[in-house]
């Protein structure tokens, strides 16, 4: 085999399991934010919404949680076929409330017990780490490769 040949890989049956218990546990979690935003934590993460939002800050955490309930649903029930999809369209989701993450730090507004500007940077490293786990739990990325390496091969002009 040369250098650079591209092999697929079948997971490993640990691996297997591990990308199951990522994703329920993912999707359990965002089932659980999600009915927070509804409820008991309705307040709390009306400060994460940003002030320059054109929209009413209880309407936003209210659709975003009910967002939440859904792809936490998803990523626990849907079948195999459909979870790459249920990856990316989570993925996108954790980089649209992205902003707001950053308004809190930005307008050093206090939720959810973070207090300090240091605290409120450090969280803002947690988005990235759910994109990935988004992406990795719901084999995303690896139907993205599996996809570009059944692409023919592009021929380079002379």
């Amino acid at each position: 085999m040369l250098r650079g040949d591209v092999v697929a890989d079948p997971p490993s049956r640990g691996s297997g399991i591990r990308r199951t218990v990522g994703r329920l546990w993912l999707g359990a979690t965002l089932a659980f934010a999600g009915t927070s935003h509804l409820t008991v934590a309705r307040e709390e993460f009306q400060a994460q919404v940003p002030t320059w939002f054109p929209a009413d800050p209880d309407a936003v955490v209210l659709a975003s949680g009910v967002v939440e309930i859904a792809l936490g649903v998803a990523l626990l029930a849907a079948p195999g076929r459909r979870r790459a999809a249920v990856g990316w369209i989570a993925a996108g989701f954790f980089v649209a409330i992205f902003p707001g993450n950053i308004s809190q730090l930005v307008t050093r507004t206090d939720a959810f017990g973070l207090e300090s500007d240091t605290a409120r940077a450090v969280r803002l490293l947690g988005q990235p780490v759910l994109v990935l786990w988004a992406l990795w739990s719901t084999g995303a990325w690896r139907s993205l490769r599996a996809a570009l390496a059944a692409q023919p091969a592009e021929v380079l002009p002379r």
